[in-house]
């Protein structure tokens, strides 16, 4: 299924009635709650998605700052959205996509065949001069049920591992790979043998995703080569959803790492990196 949707293509579908739920995950570090943005003004008819609530599960500890909800929690929520077996979705967020890829990451996980990021998001969408709703919208309930298994992932003994024999992506910025600055997780640095590769490159400068054959560049530059096992990281599992999903763009599988930094820096059993070029794997 295809993994964008361009804003001309969601208008078409929105005004000809076709089937097509909306998720606004809207949230960054610095703002995680993004409801008041979402209610000033939204894709008609899209649903307000609170990320740290119903795209992670802060009763489970020692799984990092956004551990993966569970099939019932995030039934519950995908209920919640109005959605329904079947249903086309499309999430979207002002931020290139590295919030809402979560969701996509997530729904793609349980299951769901036919979701799309929004390109652009919401600044693409504005610029094409389409019309803003306000207020929140409450869709009737949904009937959808998770079921997860479909995507990759990889816990904190894999990670430790995963560098000696495939590709270890780390999402975050550059300085925070290099361990220059941690705004929030315990200890700086990366993981050793893991490589740098900031989600915010995966965009142009109007926050729309690489076309696929310069992600594969990219992705090439740093060692992907057809068949080389490849997982990505970031701080607590959001942004390197974002990487699994350029990845996706270029053709290549990966898979994740949901505990990711804030899991790593807070075990202290674990070695720390801070070489500007990937460490190697003790």
């Amino acid at each position: 299924m295809p993994i964008l949707i361009d804003v001309h293509e969601l208008a078409e579908r929105l005004e000809a009635g076709l089937r097509t739920v909306v998720l606004d995950v809207r949230w960054s570090l610095a703002e995680p709650d993004g409801s008041a943005a979402y209610r000033d003004g939204h894709v008609p008819g899209a649903v307000y998605v609170d990320l740290d609530h119903e795209l992670a599960d802060h009763a489970v500890t020692g799984e990092g700052r956004h551990p993966l909800p569970s099939e019932a929690a995030f039934t519950t929520a995908m209920r919640r959205w109005g959605l329904r077996d079947g249903d086309a979705i499309v999430v979207m967020d002002d931020l290139g996509n590295q919030s809402s890829a979560r969701a996509w990451w997530l729904l793609r996980h349980a299951g769901v065949d036919d979701v799309r990021m929004l390109d652009g998001g919401l600044a693409a969408w504005v610029s094409a001069g389409h019309p803003l709703e306000t207020g929140d919208v409450v869709p009737e309930p949904g009937d959808a049920a998770a079921h997860f298994g479909s995507m990759p992932v990889i816990d904190i003994d894999a990670a430790a591992d995963f560098a000696t024999g495939g590709v270890l992506l780390d999402a975050r910025a550059a300085p925070r790979y290099r361990g220059e600055v941690e705004p929030i997780d315990p200890r700086a640095g990366h993981i050793p043998g893991a490589r740098s590769a900031p989600s915010g490159d995966n965009l142009d400068a109007g926050g729309r995703f690489l076309p696929a054959e310069v992600l594969r560049e990219r992705f090439a530059e740093l060692g992907i080569t057809p068949g080389i096992a490849v997982a990505a990281y970031c701080g607590s599992g959001v942004t390197a959803a974002h990487e699994v999903a350029a990845l996706a763009i270029a053709g290549i599988g990966a898979a994740l790492y949901p505990g990711s930094w804030s899991q790593w820096s807070n075990d202290d059993s674990r070695p720390v990196a801070t070489s500007a070029s990937p460490s190697p794997v003790a």
